[in-house]
């Protein structure tokens, strides 16, 4: 045997014959816990990213020393970092911690435990390697006294601060300087115009804005990719885009998102954060039948009359206004063409219409619509409309009706035969 070992036997050999008889126990007389800290999954982000960084604590710390002392229950271990609490803190990296200290318990040696923080990147990080500060708080046993039949623990609070290692990758960022539109009105199509710039600080290869309808917002592109090519950082460009507006939004503003596709620095194929803009609609092109009702007579070919107004809020340009004659009216020209109007200007139609004899005399509408082109060719049909019209019998008719004169003259004719054959047989 060696002699260094004799010391320490004749120590367990003292323990064992101060407590004879009592059940087997270990005492551990030297260690402590041994702390360090990763993060679960990735350690990239990118500017703006909001999530949850999950840590794991992790404790490598041994026990050195232990004693078999037959008097001697097993007690706490020296390596274990009791009621531990952990606290991630920013430091000077460009991150914000949205999540208090949490408690995570005894973390025994060999084990681990975990804890999740919300955290958001700011907009502004540039690109680069930093250090978020875990700070983890516990109690160890740092000595045992031993007093034959008494164990005295010694503990001691320490608060131990752990490095984690993130990193923030480049990115591209939009802003949208400006919006500007052509003819985007409720129930037709127009041109939005953006001004966009690249505030990340990633350049991207093959660059195309994009834009896209939000929600369930009424404003839907129909041409909504624009090819840039190579957009770096501080780059701004200028783009244009189709949309059309659903008939039944109203005069005022309405979401749109605005992003880029592009190739990163790594040559992958992303998409940006996307932006949301509110382009101002404008109002429905509508139109209104301004002049009085008329009054046509049964029995008669009359001509009518008609004044439109454009009472919506854009142009209209190559309109033709169409009445839907049906009993008792018939007509042979039911179309009439208004030219261009603005809001607010007037055009007069002029329809020739036959109304039937036996008609009932009474007030009817007569259906009327406008077929128009809008600032971008596409051709429209308004809402349908009511012509006021009233029918009557025109006074002293009995003398102007055709068929009438035509038996009256029949009968003329028939008289003055007779009275002619009448007289040359006399």
């Amino acid at each position: 045997m060696r002699l260094h070992y004799i010391p320490l036997l004749v120590l367990v050999m003292a323990l064992v014959v101060a407590a004879p008889g009592s059940a087997q126990g270990v005492k551990y007389l030297y260690g402590s816990p041994e702390l360090s800290a990763t993060i679960a999954g990735t350690n990239e982000f990118t500017p703006g990213d909001e999530t949850p960084v999950t840590v794991t604590i992790s404790n490598t710390g041994l026990n050195t020393v232990k004693i078999a002392v037959p008097s001697m229950p097993p007690d706490d271990q020296p390596n274990t970092a009791k009621l531990a609490t952990v606290a991630l803190k920013s430091g000077d990296a460009p991150f914000t911690v949205k999540t208090d200290p949490q408690f995570v318990g005894d973390i025994r040696g060999g084990a681990y435990a975990t804890a999740t923080f919300n955290v958001k990147v700011a907009d502004s990080a540039k690109p680069g390697t930093y250090t978020l500060p875990l700070q983890v708080t516990y109690t160890y046993m740092e000595t045992m006294d031993d007093y034959t039949d008494v164990l005295r623990y010694n503990y001691i609070r320490k608060t131990e601060t752990l490095p984690l290692e993130v990193r923030v990758t480049p990115d591209l960022r939009i802003e949208v300087l400006d919006v500007r539109t052509e003819s985007v009105n409720v129930g037709t199509e127009g041109y939005i115009y953006l001004s966009v710039k690249n505030v990340g600080h990633d350049t991207g290869e093959n660059a195309i804005v994009k834009i896209a309808r939000s929600g369930s917002s009424p404003l839907i592109p129909t041409d909504g990719n624009a090819y840039i090519g190579t957009f770096g950082p501080g780059d701004t460009v200028e783009v244009k885009f189709k949309v059309s507006v659903a008939d039944t939004a109203e005069e005022q503003s309405y979401p749109l998102d605005v992003a880029v596709t592009y190739e990163n620095y790594e040559g992958k194929t992303v998409t940006s954060k996307a932006v949301t803009i509110g382009p101002q609609v404008g109002g429905k092109i509508d139109f209104e039948i301004v002049s009085p009702p008329t009054t046509l007579y049964l029995g008669q070919k009359s001509i009518l009359e008609v004044t439109y107004k454009n009472v919506g809020a854009a142009p209209v340009y190559s309109a033709q206004a169409r009445i839907s004659a049906v009993g008792p009216f018939t007509s042979s020209d039911d179309t009439a063409y208004l030219g261009d109007l603005a809001p607010g200007e007037t055009a007069t139609a002029r329809f020739e219409v036959n109304v039937d004899t036996d008609a009932t005399e009474k007030k009817y509408g007569i259906d009327s619509e406008i077929r128009y082109r809008d600032a971008l060719d596409n051709s429209k049909i308004s809402s349908t409309m009511k012509v006021q019209v009233a029918l009557e019998r025109r006074q002293g008719a009995l003398f102007t009706n055709t068929i009438f004169i035509i038996v009256i003259l029949a009968v003329i004719i028939g008289a003055g035969y007779y009275i002619f054959v009448y007289r040359k047989k006399q």
